[in-house]
């Protein structure tokens, strides 16, 4: 992982493998002796680890008692030959006698995830990359290791994987309800379509200021482009409202957009001035936690201004290409 290009300050979360000293017990000797297993482990436990065994009153107060073998006994490995174990016949076994040891080296901390046994590595993207890209990367990496190998994700990597998986479908019910909204507004089906054609063109607008300032496709940009659909509708809905009045007045269609185009200019542009300069503070935002103020304001402001300038010249259009698809009153 360290070689990847993708990948910045790769390392584990743990503790290197150190010494350890291994007392390897032969259960059948032990038996042989009359030595109970729970014994030896008793024993071994109480001697290194010590024991609570009792309380008593010392001027007053309640003091525990434990016992544990004196530190001369247990600073060495060679300790362990000096030790001996009653069996069932009440004679003392050496430890010697059914055990053998050996150095080697492993974890001082089991980590597992989920349950099963786990490794876990932290890193960051390398400049130029987005945390998906080093997601995608740690998964190839992965793949090549070995097909028992998985990869699981946490802390802010899960948040992040889980909210990509819900974007489609926050997109899909933002739409929806913006569509659902208009078709009980104008009492129509075809109108809220024409309307809701143009929402692509305000996240197209988003898309383009994201990429052109090298942002990242990550969650505040899809909170800015959710703000964007309702904002590009609404650009719409000033056009399309305005029109269809004087569509059902008996004016031409043809006429009636432009006309609506003409009149409804001044409104259109002075409320995306006043919500891109709302949000410019956010654009040019620094200091701790820019990145998510950017990300939103520049997902906004971006679509704000392709819903402003494409807006005016394709909800006309999309408008008048529904009402001639689904109305067969002539409209020029």
């Amino acid at each position: 992982m360290c070689q990847s290009p993708i990948l910045q300050n790769s390392r584990p979360n743990g503790l290197e493998d150190n010494a350890q000293f291994y007392l390897d017990i032969d259960y059948e000797k032990a038996k042989v002796f009359g030595l109970d297993i729970d014994d030896i482990n008793n024993s071994l436990s109480i001697a290194w680890g010590s024991s609570y065994v009792n309380d008593f009153i010392d001027r007053g107060r309640s003091k525990k008692v434990y016992i544990q073998a004196e530190a001369q006994y247990r600073m060495t490995p060679e300790d362990l030959n000096h030790w001996l174990i009653r069996n069932n016949q009440d004679e003392m076994v050496p430890l010697s006698a059914f055990t053998s040891s050996h150095w080697g080296t492993g974890s001082p901390q089991l980590t597992r995830f989920n349950g099963n046994s786990a490794f876990e590595i932290l890193g960051e993207a390398a400049p130029g990359y987005s945390t998906g890209d080093a997601m995608d990367e740690i998964n190839a990496i992965a793949a090549e290791l070995s097909t028992d190998v998985q990869v699981s994700w946490s802390g802010m990597s899960y948040q992040e994987l889980e909210a990509g998986n819900q974007a489609p479908i926050l997109y899909a019910i933002s739409v929806l309800m913006v569509f659902i909204c208009l078709a009980a507004l104008y009492e129509s089906w075809s109108i809220p379509i024409a309307i809701i054609l143009v929402v692509p063109l305000g996240v197209l607008g988003a898309l383009a200021a994201i990429m052109l300032r090298g942002l990242e496709n990550d969650v505040y940009f899809q909170v800015g482009v959710l703000t964007t659909i309702g904002l590009t509708a609404k650009n719409a809905i000033l056009i399309v409202e305005f029109a269809k009045a004087l569509y059902d007045k008996g004016t031409n269609m043809i006429d009636a957009t432009i006309q609506a185009c003409e009149m409804r200019l001044r409104p259109i542009i002075m409320t995306s001035l006043a919500f891109g300069l709302g949000v410019l503070p956010l654009v040019l935002s620094s200091g701790a936690g820019a990145n998510a103020r950017n990300a939103i304001g520049t997902s906004v402001l971006g679509g704000m201004t392709g819903a402003t300038l494409l807006v005016l010249y394709f909800a006309p259009l999309f408008l008048v290409i529904i009402l001639k698809m689904v109305n067969p009153k002539p409209t020029h």
